[in-house]
């Protein structure tokens, strides 16, 4: 795995906290700015709605662009998007500087997964795209926890000024080691209305349904996890970091182990994860009151949620090889909207008064949700012509010649 990789993963660290550390800060923030938790809890769906409007709009705007000078730019957005949110004076501030760090950082996630899969054979592409979800999964272990902590110890606005120095640390790796290369000319060059035919394609409807159901179901119990622990497990406020850390520790296991099996296994990684994160949901939905059991399914939710990301990344990198940029923002958006619905529906089911553990019931509806489309586009790839698995045999020789530009 070239050494780029792991860069762009240090930089996705950056970027996850920013995404996920709000289910942490939820109580500190609201008491601050005087909001209600549904309230606060639509911070989370403003960064998600910024991730979903920014993934396909700057990834065509810098179809044409060199993909590291993109990177760059796109960094030093996210950053002062950081600095604008730990200086805002009231929550409208705060809602539109979450908007702009999510632009930034959608269009970072979707170049910097092109790039990923490009430095890589077709049959790896799956374990690139697992190095990018580990630095996700490394935030949820160390950055979400450490922002709650700081939260409640140094204020919430801590986690912010936090998160700018890190990004700051992403940029300075992405500078130093991400290869330079200019954008293909002639008839190598990307064109997007090339790429825009992938939308043509069923297929990548289904991929993106799948993400986007699999995200809502998880970020649905993730965004109230705090208030859950606290008000119906009964749980210290001083335990969220720790078991937000948890949570992490089971993100990391869950993309290590789904890293390794994706590419031999798509389909049976997808329904094996998604499954088990719809019955996760529904157990925690039954025993939310007991603090011992809470914890340890959190850990499992963990685990269940990152085992099928990298899968979800090179389901859509294969059903839409001919437009890898394209590819990565549709992704990119597919969980963001998963991240945008999550939060608003477990809002409004707290809003209703039906309590926490509803929250987990919904997560659990979704979950099954994605299953059913997942085995839709099981039956749909066994037509004669469509490729059958997600390794080196999968994608055409044309196809892996592009991944490689």
């Amino acid at each position: 795995m070239p050494l780029a990789v792991y860069v762009l993963g240090l930089a996705a660290f950056a970027l996850g906290t920013s995404e996920c550390m709000l289910s942490g800060l939820l109580q500190p923030l609201a008491r601050d700015m005087g909001v209600s938790i549904p309230k606060a809890g639509l911070l989370v769906s403003a960064f998600a709605i910024g991730m979903v409007v920014g993934a396909p709009l700057l990834a065509a705007a810098t179809l044409r662009l060199p993909r590291r000078t993109t990177l760059v730019i796109l960094l030093i957005v996210f950053g002062l998007g950081q600095v604008a949110g730990a200086l805002a004076p009231s929550y409208e501030v705060l809602f539109a500087s979450r908007v702009v760090s999510a632009l930034a950082c959608a269009g970072f996630w979707a170049v910097g997964a092109a790039v990923a899969v490009s430095l890589v054979p077709a049959g790896a592409r799956g374990r690139a795209m697992a190095v990018m979800v580990g630095g996700l999964s490394v935030a949820n272990i160390a950055g979400v926890p450490a922002g709650a902590f700081l939260g409640q110890h140094a204020g919430w606005r801590a986690a912010f000024w936090a998160v700018a120095a890190l990004s700051a640390v992403g940029l300075a790796g992405v500078v130093a080691l991400v290869p330079a290369t200019e954008p293909p000319t002639g008839a190598d060059a990307p064109r997007l209305r090339k790429e825009l035919t992938i939308y043509r394609d069923p297929q990548v409807w289904l991929a993106l349904a799948t993400t986007a159901l699999n995200a809502a179901a998880v970020f649905c119990l993730f965004s109230y996890l705090a208030p859950l622990l606290t008000e119906t497990a009964h749980l210290d406020e001083s335990w969220v970091p720790t078991v937000l850390a948890l949570f992490g520790v089971g993100a990391l296991i869950g993309t290590a182990v789904g890293g390794r099996i994706a590419d031999a296994h798509l389909f049976g990684t997808m329904y094996g994860g998604i499954a088990a994160s719809a019955v996760i949901l529904a157990a925690l939905a039954l025993t939310a009151q007991y603090p011992a059991v809470a914890v340890v399914l959190a850990l499992l939710l963990g685990v269940t949620d990152f085992l099928t990301s990298p899968a979800l990344n090179a389901l859509m990198f294969d059903v839409a090889h001919a437009a890898p940029t394209l590819a990565g923002a549709t992704t990119t958006a597919a969980f963001n909207i998963g991240n945008t619905l999550g939060p608003w529906l477990g809002g409004l089911v707290i809003t209703a008064g039906w309590g926490y553990p509803a929250v987990a019931w919904t997560g659990a509806v979704l979950a099954a949700l994605a299953v059913g489309t997942t085995a839709a586009s099981s039956w749909l790839r066994r037509g004669p012509s469509r490729v059958v698995a997600g390794g080196p045999a999968a994608v055409p020789e044309a196809a892996r010649a592009r991944a490689g530009d």
